[in-house]
Parts: C-alpha cells; structure tokens; sequence
C-alpha cells in the first residue's frame, strides 16, 4: 500500500504528462521489484553458495563486510541485483530528466515569482565554490549533482531531485518527500515537549524537504536550510514559499557557515554525512558546537553505524558506496561519531544515538486504527537496502551543548 503512495502536488513541482508519468511509474515499480524480490534471494545465496565457496578458499568463514563483498561480486546472482539496481537508479532519474527539460522556463519563471513575494530569506552569494567532494561525480547517480546550473537562475536539478527522490525511496518518505525531518520532528515531540527552540539550523537541506516540519511544529522559530547546490536552495526558497511556510534558504557550505556563534538552539541535518567526507565531518561537528547556543541541541539523522549492523547488512548497505556514487557511503559509518562530537566540544556523557521511528510507517499504522505505541510497534522493522531504505526508523545521532564551558586544567 505505501509504495502506490502520490507525491504531493505543489506549485513548483514538475508536472508530468501521461507518457511521462508512465516512465516514471515503471521506475519507481522497478525499483519496488528489485528490493521486494531480487533483494530477498541475496541471503540464501550467501548462506547456500557463497560462504562456503569462501570457506573452502580460504579455510575460514567470511569475518566482515569485505570478505563477503569479495566472494558475493563473483556470483551470478549477486551481479544480476547489482546491475538491476544500477540501471533502475538511472532509468528514474532519466524518466524525470525529459519533464524537467519541457518546463525548465516555466519552472524558474514561478521560482522567480514565488521567491520575490516571499517574506524569508534567500541568500545566493557571488563567487561560492561548492566542495570538490560534491561537484566531483553525480552524488547517487543524480545528473549533474546537487550544484549544476545550465542558465540564470536555475532550479533544474532541485527539481530533479524532488521529484526523484520519491521515485528513489517508492513513496516510503511520505507525499511531501519530509519523512525524515517528521520523524524527527515527533520524535522532538515525545521525548522533548518542553524543548522550544527559538532558532533552527539545518544543514544539507537540498530542495528543503525535511526542513519544512520543524517550521510546522515550531511556527514562531527563525529556520534556515543551508546547502551547498544554488539550485537546490533557489528551488528550496520557492518550494517552501509555495507551501505557504516562511523559511530562509541560503547556498552555504556546513563546514563553515557565516552565522554568529550562539546563534541556533537546535542544529539538524538528513542524510548529510555520508555525503561529506573524512576532513569535512570533523568540521561540521566543530561548526554545528560553535553556532549553537549553551544547552541547544545537535541532531544528525541518518542510518546507523555499522557497528549496529551484523556483517550482511553492512554488506547489503554499502553497496551504495560501490555501486551509487556514494564514495563516502561505508566510511562514514565506520567514524567513532561519539568521538567526533567530544572533539567539537560536546560532553560525551550528553552525545548519544536513538532512533526515530518513520512517520510515514506510524501514519499508515494510525490510519488502519492501531493504538499509538501498536503504530510504534509496526514502524519498527529492518532496514533492507539503498539511502531511503524502507525500515523502522532513521538513527538520531544527539548531542547537547554544556550549559557551560568546561574549565582549563
């Protein structure tokens, strides 16, 4: 039921024809049967072929992620679901690429207009040089990444990625594409209902979809989206505008941003870290400590560490990084993030992963009549494969701010 989930129209949406919408259909339903039934049989010829192929070359069972890789890469079956899997990442993409294409004038012209009547910010500085970890390849196979731009203007790729990552995720990051920051937000909700953030940062918003939540719960917070792709924020800015919430965009890089130090209660981000890189994570931990004020909070959402994964698992999610243009997928979730955090300067005692369960999983459970904590219940399910992987919940990375600064020895 989830996976025939709509995407929620808005005015700067691209709008598909007939033949269009049939494209993308097929994409997304592709997408559908390879994690429904190709996924599925990777585990039985791992167990049954594989491991015991490995075991009788090596004289030992398989220890880690890597040594599965290696004998799974070698096996038919495997290359059949990593090459369906490649090639269905494209196919959705390219069924959106044609729409986009036929609108582009029309999309920047009502950007144009929604973002001049808008009250909130929009901030596009002159001369901005995006890191080379995000213009160096097509992040997820998207074309042209988050930070092309093809004319004055340009919101193509926000588009792009609006659109696609529906398609990407099959529906299961809900009709606005803001599951995460909603999972977030009622996570916020439940477990912090006196915590009134006055100012809001996320980092890595792209096109603004998890941002928009935390406006909605907090109505009277000054919230900012920051990215480093142009276009993904013009269109952000317009998006919001277009839903009738104030947010305030700018194109800024997380390592460094230009805001004053103190200034944020709650610093957030989606999905960001693994699409950063070894140097750059450091530093946005560092810049997310110095412009949150004393006692505000900081929370990564993400997938778990492998660490809190068995050896498959691990295997089966870093796929992406070998086969999706997510170079930093694998390494990111090795990094000690407790230990990250204590070098920004947050206690260790106060940094600590939860996890969030998906609201659309909740949603779907509440409308079929479960109580609240059976909604609970039903959201928590594994995690299975790819960026949006339909699961139980995005793990929370959490960390506070001391009140005060410690004393030097």
């Amino acid at each position: 039921m989830l996976n025939t989930f709509q995407q929620a129209d808005h005015p700067i949406l691209p709008k598909a024809t007939a033949d269009e919408a049939a494209r993308q259909e097929f994409a997304k339903s592709f997408k559908g049967f390879i994690q429904s039934t190709l996924l599925p049989g990777l585990t039985p010829v791992y167990q049954t072929r594989v491991a015991k192929k490995f075991e009788k070359a090596h004289g030992r069972q398989p220890a880690d992620r890597r040594d599965i890789r290696s004998g799974m890469v070698e096996d038919i079956y495997f290359q059949h679901y990593a090459a369906a899997n490649r090639i269905a990442q494209e196919l959705l993409w390219e069924s959106v690429n044609g729409s986009i294409d036929r609108q582009l004038p029309e999309l920047i012209a009502k950007a144009r207009e929604l973002s001049a009547a808008a009250k909130a910010q929009l901030v596009i500085p002159e001369g901005f040089t995006p890191p080379r970890y995000v213009t160096a390849l097509d992040i997820h196979c998207m074309p042209g990444g988050y930070c092309s731009e093809v004319c004055e203007d340009d919101v193509s790729v926000g588009a792009l990625y609006d659109r696609g990552v529906y398609l990407y995720a099959m529906g299961y990051t809900g009709p606005n594409n803001d599951d995460m920051g909603r999972s977030v937000v009622n996570y916020l909700k439940r477990h912090m209902p006196e915590f009134k953030p006055r100012r809001i940062l996320d980092m890595g918003c792209t096109v603004g979809h998890s941002t928009l939540p935390y406006k909605e719960l907090f109505p009277d917070a000054e919230v900012w989206g920051i990215d480093v792709g142009g276009p993904c924020v013009r269109y952000a800015h317009a998006r919001a505008a277009g839903m009738g919430l104030d947010v305030n965009y700018a194109q800024m890089n997380a390592e460094e941003t230009s805001f004053p130090d103190g200034h944020f209660d709650l610093v957030v981000s989606h999905i960001l870290l693994h699409e950063t890189s070894g140097k750059a994570m450091p530093k946005i931990f560092a810049e997310a400590h110095r412009v949150l004020a004393p006692g505000g909070l900081m929370i990564h959402a993400d997938l778990p560490p492998f660490d809190l994964m068995d050896p498959f698992t691990q295997f089966i999610l870093d796929n992406e990084t070998w086969y999706n243009n997510e170079p930093f997928w694998g390494a990111m979730r090795d990094m000690d993030q407790f230990a990250l955090a204590e070098r920004a300067g947050f206690d260790r005692a106060d940094v600590r992963f939860d996890t969030a369960p998906m609201a659309v999983m909740e949603f779907a459970a509440a409308a079929e009549g479960y109580s609240q904590e059976a909604s609970e219940a039903v959201a928590e399910r594994e995690f299975t494969a790819g960026e949006f992987a339909p699961g139980g919940g995005w793990e929370v990375l959490i960390a506070r701010k001391p009140l005060e600064k410690k004393m030097a020895a």
